[in-house]
């Protein structure tokens, strides 16, 4: 636990970068003064209000399958802090957790070395009056009964190191993603900086993490914006 670090995301990768964490360690923020999310945004958060982590792991199994590890820890957070909200929480494909339709938390996985870092805040104390934009929202705002930050820390990692064993061993997490994934079976907008942007219905997450379109288009990187 540090109080104030520029990135636990870039703080890992250094020492990973120098040998100095084994697979498993974790480093907790209390502010980050740069902190990011996907595609290199910035995450800010006052002071005590977020949960803000960084995580480190070396998979056993082939790197292609990799991708998949995000959503895992996506699905282990929905799991912790759904049995504590009146509303429903769900996935927003690749890495965002949402509750209502508004942002509670996110998710970034860099490779690094012989492993992979992944990287969350979750929004927890934050009042309507700190949030970064009116699509965010807080686990307080949203009425969860746990707002002890250690507490969710602890539990997601344990939840996620089952998930994780039993995923290294060949279980199948589709079904449980899918049934909580709000992108499916909508019409999305895949927006990727430097392409055109591409439209259509998603119909299936594969193995490898990718988005399925329905007509088998295969979505690895990207913005989804969810249409209707």
């Amino acid at each position: 636990m540090v109080d104030l670090t520029t990135s636990t995301q870039s703080d890992l990768a250094e020492l990973v970068k120098s040998k100095s964490v084994k697979s498993g360690e974790v480093i907790v923020a209390e502010f980050q003064s740069a902190g990011r999310g996907r595609l290199e945004r910035s995450f800010e958060a006052p002071t005590h209000s977020a949960l803000l982590f960084s995580l480190y792991i070396e998979p056993k199994r082939a790197r292609r399958y990799w991708g998949f590890i995000s959503h895992l820890a996506a699905l282990s957070m929905h799991e912790v802090i759904s049995s504590d909200l009146p509303i429903k929480a769900s996935l927003k494909w690749p890495n965002d957790i949402l509750i209502g339709e508004k942002k509670v938390a996110g998710l970034l996985a860099q490779v690094s070395d012989q492993g992979i870092i992944i990287g969350l805040g979750i929004n927890v104390a934050m009042s309507i009056d700190e949030l970064p934009v009116e699509t965010a929202t807080s686990l307080a705002i949203s009425g969860s009964k746990e707002l002890d930050r250690n507490l969710i820390l602890s539990k997601f990692l344990n939840v996620f190191a089952d998930n994780f064993t039993n995923w290294e061993d060949g279980a199948d997490f589709l079904d449980r993603y899918s049934q909580v994934c709000t992108t499916l079976d909508r019409q999305v907008q895949i927006e990727v900086a430097g392409r055109t942007n591409r439209t259509g219905i998603a119909q299936s997450i594969n193995e490898f993490g990718a988005l399925v379109l329905a007509d088998g288009f295969e979505v690895n990187v990207g913005d989804i914006v969810h249409l209707r």
